[in-house]
């Protein structure tokens, strides 16, 4: 039976802070079951809103911090030239001055909640070192 994903948030960084490694079978299943359950557009959403529980209507804007995340596990797992396809996009959507929000709507084709948000500028600090050199900061946590 496959396992329901809930909230990224509980499973997400698993492999980024060094509690697995990329290519765990864990991890490669978690990876997939978030691809399959949370991506539109190629962009995750934190989670699957359901208006009875959170109040929030379908089809919540994807978190960038959240795709990031992808684009750091898809390097991981060697998947290099997805990751940073994947990188790319987000620094296409950053606005004029180069700033990024928490979401992005992929059908009005703008940034939105918070802005601009330092989680997701952290993730994209991250994620540009992790693509760049091998040795960025997940391959370092877990190792340690």
């Amino acid at each position: 039976m496959a396992a329901r994903i809930e909230d990224y948030a509980l499973i997400g960084n698993c492999q980024t802070v060094g509690f697995l490694p990329a290519k765990d079978p864990r991890m490669l299943g978690t990876v997939e079951a978030i691809r399959k359950h949370l991506t539109s557009d190629g962009l995750v959403a934190r989670y699957q809103t359901t208006p009875e529980l959170d109040g929030l209507p379908p089809g919540e804007a994807a978190f960038l911090a959240c795709t990031f995340w992808l684009a750091d596990n898809l390097a991981l797992q060697g998947k290099r030239a997805e990751a940073r396809a994947l990188f790319e996009r987000l620094l296409d959507i950053r606005n004029d001055v180069g700033l990024l929000s928490e979401q992005y709507d992929p059908d009005a084709r703008r940034l939105v909640g918070n802005f601009p948000q330092a989680f997701t500028h952290v993730r994209l600090i991250n994620t540009a070192r992790n693509l760049s050199r091998h040795g960025g900061p997940a391959e370092h946590r877990k190792e340690g």
